[in-house]
């Protein structure tokens, strides 16, 4: 068994549903049953000559079948460049169920993720994690999210 571990940085995030095209001063802070998400996260590095660098990019599709239970979709693509090892792409598809916590503005949550892992930089595979995380909410249905996950992989 082989166990790596993956951090998601801290991503702004929008949160789509039906009741957000219609919010007031009234509207209560974080999710509703029957609400639909969506995250984008976006990354990249270089050094200073260009030699090196790297950019990836993820995104999940959410729906919370209660108000703390959300099934997630999650989907990411990492490509590297370097001069001594050359390029190299890493992806993964994810399927994820969360529990959150219910919270005024911030919202932790906890949850478990099965899915598969692929690329020309890893052997393809499948991968569990757990994952914990919040969400903090500045409007009543925009947040910032902070994830991480410890991904068992099988071989």
């Amino acid at each position: 068994m082989i166990i790596r571990t993956s951090m998601i940085a801290v991503a702004l995030c929008a949160l789509l549903t039906s009741s957000a095209m219609a919010q007031g001063e009234d509207d209560a802070y974080g999710p509703e049953a029957q609400d639909w998400e969506l995250t984008l996260t976006g990354t990249g590095t270089n050094d200073r000559d260009f030699d090196n660098g790297s950019i990836g990019a993820s995104r999940s599709f959410g729906y919370f079948l209660t108000e703390s239970t959300e099934v997630v979709l999650r989907q990411s693509l990492n490509f590297s460049d370097s001069d001594t090892a050359g390029s190299n792409t890493i992806a993964s598809t994810r399927l994820a169920l969360d529990y959150h916590f219910n919270g005024e503005r911030l919202y932790p949550f906890i949850g478990i993720n099965f899915g598969g892992v692929y690329g020309d930089a890893t052997e393809e595979t499948f991968a569990a994690a757990p994952e914990i995380g919040f969400k903090w909410y500045g409007q009543p249905k925009t947040f910032i999210m902070l994830m991480g996950e410890y991904q068992f992989f099988f071989e």
